[in-house]
């Protein structure tokens, strides 16, 4: 995960507001320096140049998309369970904000200009963030002998497909989003727990429905 003091964080949520609600011609280092309340130079110091602005901002956007920290903590077969539901409420909730909506068609709408690299840099400080947080998770939990799988990646998109659906696209193109994401990742967790869960030793058997 990005290591960006409390300072910076604030900077980049002005950031984000400013493209959210201007486009893309409203976030300049002039414009972010004021609605941040800070100089260019400690923009450029920070961020270095536009590149590394976006990169950031897209950083930690994908950021607010919590997971299983590997060695935190011993997986039980309750404890996957609410990592996943957690990651599954995270990245619906992220993926159907107002700003990764403007990021995510700023980059369509970019996409067939020569050196556009906002596509590129949403791959790879967003998308690329996420999938390794969530892959260590799963791989965690086949460790812990509670998932079974033969390819990790796999099993990693069965399961971001069943959370996203097609929901995203259909955002991007106008429609509204969900009205109770909670209850997408339930329905979408217990669905990847029946295609990849096992049963214990101890007899403990993972939750493939939302009872406790």
């Amino acid at each position: 995960m990005p290591d960006f003091t409390p300072r910076q964080n604030e900077v980049l949520e002005q950031a984000l507001r400013l493209l959210v609600e201007g486009g893309d011609k409203a976030l300049t280092t002039s414009g972010l320096a004021r609605a941040a309340n800070c100089s260019k130079e400690s923009l450029y110091k920070w961020f270095g140049d536009r590149d590394g602005l976006l990169a950031a901002m897209i950083a930690h956007q994908a950021s607010k998309v919590r997971t299983f920290e590997r060695g935190k903590e011993r997986l039980t077969a309750e404890s996957l369970h609410d990592h996943l539901e957690l990651f599954a409420r995270d990245l619906l909730e992220v993926l159907s904000g107002d700003v990764s909506l403007a990021l995510n068609r700023l980059a369509i709408g970019q996409s067939s200009r020569d050196g556009s690299k906002l596509g590129k840099l949403l791959v790879e400080h967003g998308r690329r963030q996420i999938d390794r947080r969530a892959m260590a998770l799963i791989d965690s939990g086949k460790r812990a002998g509670l998932l079974r799988f033969d390819d990790a990646d796999g099993a990693y998109h069965t399961l971001y497909g069943l959370i996203v659906s097609d929901l995203h696209v259909r955002m991007l193109l106008g429609e509204p989003g969900l009205k109770d994401n909670a209850r997408q990742a339930e329905k979408a967790v217990a669905a990847f727990l029946t295609l990849h869960g096992t049963r214990q030793e101890s007899g403990e058997t993972l939750r493939f429905s939302s009872g406790r």
